[in-house]
């Protein structure tokens, strides 16, 4: 209840009239009136004084900000010594099930050698989550992976049951590097036993020390708080002196009639009525307007003669904005609230305007026009990018402030991956905005199952919107979760209007608005805007899933035309990187092929374009690099025939009437370790980078051929000597240029990044150079090879001159026998001797001099043949009469692979024999 100054409860307001005329045309005294005495305190001393109404507030301003300070380091700590042991538990599962179920881990298990396989996967994914320790092993808990070598074999320490059975297991230990959480999960055989087991660990304080870093965060804003309170009290202080011109008790008194004088003059009704449903105050306009006897003010608003809807609103108390009543001959819009709302006195007030029905139609109308605006702009802002989760933050964005408080979206898991979403009510949430960041709403990315009581999980089951008026009623939605319903009502959430996504039969999931600021509750027209914005949105996010659908179903087929595992060879150090285009998918594409001689060659291509016909396209080529270099050619020969190969495959497809791939461009490197050459050609491609052991970038001189398909042109090689230790560079056009970057920028970006690697592993060469030229969005795919050169020493290579005389095999395998001694292989003595005989015998009988022979030890034993003749030996098989015939026979029965390589002085005729 409000009591006026000077007046008793039931005393009914002075009327303005010719009597306080002159009461309201008086002023307040000038300064030079004020009485004489002490001067009043101003600035600082006036605002921290605690005599002054000014200090009292700074005081209570200093009691709430140290009780604030003191509330929040405590609130600090306990969240960050939960969220740390949270994270550590959800980091060690995630990473021991995605290890865990990573392609390959299934098969290494059950290889000869798990560890050597393992291994190095354990610690990449080890230092690249962040975790402590990736430790695989077997059913028997006998480690196979460990970031210290020496615990490699032995007995896993921690609980392994659960995951045995089939369940992960997460545990919380005291460990000799502090307090530990390692998770347990099984690896699954296809037919769901249990073939091995993951374990990941990380220590709580990895993942914690927030609270470290934000305490003095936190004190220095309390700081700044005290002092922005100090300088906020003085300037108030200040600027009531300055705006009451210093003005006592006596004045304000005089000021306050002259204001009670305006209140009873405008053209305004206002009525204040208590608790107790009993008039407290009515102005003039008030008693006009409703027609009050003089004597109202104390009586029960029920006992004033007012029309009935008008006194049940005044004694009810309840939230009312521009409510149009009929009193009399008059419309009066009503608007009303509670006064207890910020802390007044328990009663409401309500404010009386005469008003027309032109005019209560017109708030209608602007209420309608800003309706279609929000659609409006709901059509032209949602579904700018093809992605259901920003679609779906985009709808919510939308809509708050202008129509809700606070939007939740939950979409099935299904969806999001582009997929038909499944029958159930479990959903993921996807979105979430609001005008606070503290509403204790499910957080994005938590998976709900709704309650069937829930107005979800009938929404989504029935297919049609539901409106809930006042939540506290609502038991139904309650039943979802009491704890955290309880805390979403105590926020203020009183309102909630739940539709489901849906295109056509398809429910894809529900759109959940909330309002908080705003008391009054969603209404049936509130209902109805809301499903035109969600059928709206709706259009937009299976649009999103149907392109994430194609999309993924595009990268699959791309990934899986190009190379998952290099094969295994010792002339080069090898680490890759390949990244898809943001949009689309590009025709981008490497390989590693080992040659005779153990030499590598290496291959980098790029076909022009995005899509499915670019993925394709590279998988046909790069099957034809396989391919052609299995005859062993020089590489200005491969890119020929590719060449070629595209122009047939542009004649074909032109005549289907599809898009030709002219463009395509490649660039082909073949590296021998003996020599350390590196002989390279290019079509059209950027040139490649060579970083020397002394730190030095280079790109070598390549002659730049045309792209693939144009043909009429000859392809060039370049031979370029590799110090061992030197690390080969090479890329696709997606790497050093865009857009915003031509391609002399970036390979000049490329050189400073290759040179500030310094001796970096191939590896972390790969990851610095995409971290310093990789843009944020990359509008082509990227592709980059990084191959640190080795030499094969000379203590490896054996190599004679051999004349040309039959006799002269007898000595040769004399001297085999002698170096395979000296390499520890005498146990292959017998076939090495058998190979050469035969292939040296060959070269005599049939080829012309010079001969050389020289044999290799790298992973296989490589004897080489070479003579000066063009012609290639055929094997046949001879019949049991004749008298030869069988040598090339005999070859290929002992050694595991053989074959001839054209060299520019004839022909070399090569045979391997595995090792071990």
């Amino acid at each position: 209840m409000v009591r006026l100054p000077g007046r008793s409860r039931t005393q009914p307001p002075r009327r303005v009239g010719a009597s306080r005329a002159g009461r309201v045309e008086e002023h307040a005294p000038p300064s030079s009136a004020r009485p004489r005495g002490r001067r009043p305190l101003t600035g600082v001393r006036a605002a921290v004084g605690g005599r002054s109404v000014a200090g009292q507030v700074f005081l209570l301003q200093a009691v709430i900000v140290m009780l604030l300070i003191v509330a929040s380091v405590i609130a600090l700590v306990l969240q960050v010594r939960h969220d740390s042991t949270e994270e550590a538990r959800n980091r060690s599962l995630a990473v021991a099930e995605t290890f865990a179920n990573a392609p390959g881990t299934l098969q290494a298990l059950h290889g000869p050698d798990p560890t050597k396989v393992l291994q190095p996967r354990a610690e990449e994914v080890r230092k690249k989550a962040h975790v402590d320790f990736v430790v695989v092993m077997n059913t028997d808990a006998i480690r196979f992976t460990h970031p210290k070598p020496d615990r490699i074999g032995k007995k896993f320490v921690g609980t392994v049951a659960p995951a045995l059975a089939g369940r992960p297991v997460i545990e919380e230990i005291d460990g000799t590097i502090g307090r530990l959480v390692q998770a347990v999960v099984p690896v699954e055989g296809p037919d769901g036993s249990v073939e091995g087991l993951v374990s990941a660990g990380v220590t709580t304080d990895n993942i914690g020390g927030a609270a470290d870093r934000q305490l003095p965060l936190l004190l220095g804003a309390a700081g700044v708080a005290m002092a922005l309170a100090t300088a906020g009290t003085a300037l108030v202080t200040r600027r009531l002196q300055h705006q009451t011109h210093g003005l006592g008790p006596a004045e304000m008194t005089r000021m306050y009639e002259h204001h009670d004088a305006v209140l009873h003059a405008v053209r305004e009704g206002v009525v204040i009525v208590d608790g107790g449903g009993r008039l407290v105050l009515a102005n003039d306009e008030a008693h006009r307007l409703l027609d009050l006897p003089d004597a109202a003010e104390g009586r029960r608003v029920d006992e004033l003669g007012l029309v009935p809807d008008m006194a049940d609103l005044l004694a009810s108390r309840r939230v009312a904005t521009d409510e149009v009543h009929l009193v009399e001959d008059r419309l009066l819009a009503v608007s009303q609230r509670p006064t207890q709302l910020r802390g007044g006195p328990f009663g409401s007030v309500a404010t009386l305007r005469d008003t027309t029905e032109l005019r209560a139609l017109s708030g209608r109308a602007e209420v309608a026009r800003e309706r279609l605006r929000l659609l409006y702009d709901a059509g032209v802002g949602i579904g700018a990018t093809l992605d259901v989760t920003r679609t779906a933050e985009e709808l919510a964005e939308t809509a708050v402030p202008r129509f809700a408080d606070f939007v939740s979206v939950d979409l099935s898991p299904e969806v999001l991956e582009g997929q038909e979403p499944k029958a159930g009510s479990t959903l993921r949430r996807s979105a979430l905005c609001g005008v606070r960041k503290d509403a204790p709403l499910y957080p994005v990315g938590e998976r709900i199952t709704f309650v069937a009581s829930s107005p979800q999980a009938r929404s989504l089951s029935t297919g049609t919107a539901l409106l809930i008026p006042e939540l506290s009623r609502a038991p139904g939605w309650q039943a979802q979760d009491l704890e955290r319903s309880a805390q979403v009502m105590e926020r203020g959430i009183h309102s909630l209007i739940t539709v489901p996504l849906r295109v056509g039969p398809l429910v894809m999931g529900v759109v959940n608005f909330w309002r908080s600021e705003r008391p009054e509750p969603f209404d049936q027209e509130e209902l109805v805007l809301a499903e035109e914005l969600v059928a709206r949105a709706a259009v937009s996010i299976d649009n999103a899933r149907r392109y994430t659908r194609e999309h993924t179903m595009a990268v699959t087929l791309q990934r899986s035309l190009l190379p998952r595992n290099f094969p295994a060879q010792s002339a080069l150090d090898l680490a890759h990187r390949y990244l898809p285009a943001q949009a689309g998918v590009g025709g981008d594409w490497f390989d590693v092929l080992p040659l005779s001689g153990a030499r590598v060659a290496l291959v980098v291509g790029d076909v022009v374009g995005h899509g499915l016909h670019a993925a394709a396209t590279m998988g046909r080529l790069r099957t034809a690099v396989r391919n052609f270099s299995a005859l062993d050619l020089p590489p200005d020969e491969i890119l020929a025939y590719l060449d070629e190969l595209v122009d047939r495959i542009d004649q074909d497809e032109a005549q289907d009437d599809a898009a030709a791939i002219t463009g395509a461009t490649c660039l082909y490197a073949i590296y021998d370790p003996v020599s350390r050459m590196c002989t390279m050609a290019r079509a059209g491609h950027p040139p490649p980078a060579v970083a020397g052991p002394d730190g030095e970038v280079v790109f070598p001189e390549v002659p730049a051929g045309p792209p693939l398909g144009l043909g009429g042109l000859p392809f060039e090689t370049a031979e370029v000597e590799l110090a061992e230790g030197s690390r080969l560079v090479l890329y696709t056009d997606g790497l050093v240029e865009s857009r915003e970057r031509d391609i002399d920028a970036g390979l000049e970006e490329l050189r400073r990044a290759l040179a500030a690697s310094g001796d970096e592993s191939v590896d972390a060469t790969c990851r610095s150079v995409l971290e310093t030229l990789l843009p944020d969005g990359q509008n082509d795919d990227v592709a980059l090879i990084v191959a640190r050169t080795r030499a094969l020493g000379a203590e490896d290579v054996a190599e004679w001159d051999v004349p040309c005389d039959p006799a002269a095999v007898g000595a040769v395998r004399a001297q085999v026998s002698r170096r395979l001694a000296e390499w520890g292989l005498d146990e292959l003595v017998f076939t090495t001797e058998l190979i050469l005989s035969e292939l040296v015998t060959n070269a005599i009988r049939y080829g012309s001099g010079p001969i050389r022979v020289r044999m290799l030890r790298d992973r296989s034993l490589i004897c080489e043949v070479f003579d000066a003749s063009g012609t290639s030996p055929h094997l046949r098989y001879a019949a049991t009469t004749d008298e030869g015939g069988r040598g090339l026979f005999l070859v290929a029965q002992v050694a595991s692979r053989w074959g001839t390589r054209y060299v520019r002085e004839g022909k070399v005729i090569w045979a391997e024999q595995a090792l071990g």
